[in-house]
């Protein structure tokens, strides 16, 4: 999802119903301002986000949101679905149509989820190049051995997609456990992994995307808005 942007004129013309001509007029006439700047080139570049007023009266003025999210088990990383309840179900909040979801989770996978309305974000935090590290606990069937910590840090390559998964950190927390740190998110990629020892996962949880951390106190299905210095490590 990319943010939009058009020409000023192009937009007062849609907001406020004026024809474009008259738009150089009001320009002329300093009668527009943009983001608290006045505004005088009639081709200059607006957002979603810019704040434009006509005669001090609001033609555009959108608020962006960032929310942290427990997923639950068994809700879908989607905005709509006709089988499943979706993590957009989940919210109370009047803007939640026009939110997208910045790095999925699996039906059947829990833990932190960001919503935003702010595509420049999440892109910046969903760009393979950013390299942004997420962190996830695993349950295994069968107990793990110090063999995996090294396979998993050389990377395994997957025939079907002629792929190498990059290096990811395993550290052995229980018989059973593990926490991992990866930058990539390959299809089931975690899953696969674990495949490969014949190991399958019990249960899946993301507990930090980049600098932000679940919550402790957001049971699942519980969320919040982002706070500022959260939205800032990103």
């Amino acid at each position: 999802m990319h943010i939009s942007t058009t020409r000023l004129d192009r937009l007062i013309h849609k907001k406020a119903n004026i024809p474009k001509k008259a738009v150089r007029l009001l320009l002329a006439q300093k009668r527009v301002v943009v983001d608290g700047v006045i505004a005088t080139d009639i081709s200059q570049i607006v957002h979603h986000f810019s704040q434009i007023l006509m005669d001090d009266k609001i033609i555009q003025h959108n608020t962006p949101h960032y929310i942290m999210l427990n997923k639950p088990i068994g809700t879908v990383s989607a905005t709509k679905d006709l089988l499943h309840k979706t993590v957009i179900d989940l919210l109370p909040y009047p803007f939640k149509s026009d939110l997208h979801i910045a790095g999925r989770l699996d039906l059947n996978s829990s833990g932190l989820l960001l919503l935003t309305n702010d595509s420049r974000w999440s892109t910046k935090l969903c760009l393979p190049e950013a390299n942004t590290v997420k962190h996830y606990r695993v349950t295994l069937e069968h107990p793990i051995s110090d063999e995996y910590i090294s396979a998993f840090a050389g990377g395994m390559y997957f025939p079907y997609e002629d792929i190498t998964t990059k290096p990811v950190t395993l550290k052995i927390t229980s018989s059973h456990v593990a926490e991992l740190a990866l930058t990539e998110g390959k299809y089931h990629q975690i899953k696969r992994m674990f495949g490969r020892f014949r190991n399958p996962v019990i249960k899946l949880h993301r507990f930090a995307i980049g600098g932000i951390s679940l919550d402790t106190k957001l049971k699942p299905g519980g969320h919040r808005p982002l706070r500022a210095e959260e939205i800032r490590k990103c």
